[in-house]
């Protein structure tokens, strides 16, 4: 077992803020799931990251205190082969992953979760610069609309087309769900 499925931040915290948006969730949910069923086939590890603030008051969604960081609703249940804590962008960063993965001889990272353009895109420069081959799957990645700083909105689709572009043969290789399952069951093989 080479690779490992990061799954980043699919987490109920989200649906508390005024910015999220359900419109792409379905889409985005099947694709996860699909990646997630994947992999438990294989029998090939699953890492469950959840994004934690502190906050001993319980008022911001991405505390503990909260309640509210727990799988999101539609997530398919899966055992996490280990399950991490991060409070940067990168979920490599304090989260204790980087050993985790090492120490396991994981040699390639199939990224998935919230948001693309924040927390994916960021743990995927991250781990291509230290070394590990990453593979990026838009289309199970999900995010929400933002604003250009003249207001003019920047789509959920364009921040995904955008995400691809700049990561795709400098970062990682860019697969939808089946071609990223079809590559590492591949290359799997090939080990074995």
């Amino acid at each position: 077992m080479t690779t490992a499925l990061i799954v980043i931040d699919v987490q109920h915290s989200f649906t508390q803020r005024p910015t999220f948006e359900t419109d792409g969730l379905p889409a985005y949910l099947a694709a996860q799931n699909r990646l997630i069923e994947g992999f438990e086939a294989a029998g090939l590890p699953i890492v469950r990251v959840f994004h934690v603030q502190p906050d001993a008051t319980g008022a911001d969604p991405f505390s503990l205190e909260s309640g509210h960081v727990r799988p999101l609703e539609g997530l398919r249940d899966f055992k996490a082969d280990l399950t991490v804590h991060k409070t940067r962008h990168s979920a490599l960063v304090g989260s204790g992953l980087d050993v985790w993965l090492t120490q396991r001889g994981i040699r390639q990272l199939v990224i998935s979760g919230i948001r693309t353009e924040q927390c994916c895109e960021t743990t995927t420069r991250h781990a291509s610069d230290l070394g590990w081959d990453v593979i990026y799957v838009p289309e199970a990645t999900l995010t929400f609309t933002m604003q250009h700083p003249d207001g003019s909105p920047l789509t959920p689709a364009q921040l995904r087309a955008r995400t691809a572009a700049v990561l795709d043969g400098r970062f990682a290789r860019i697969m939808d769900a089946e071609g990223a399952l079809l590559a590492v069951t591949q290359e799997e093989a090939a080990i074995a």
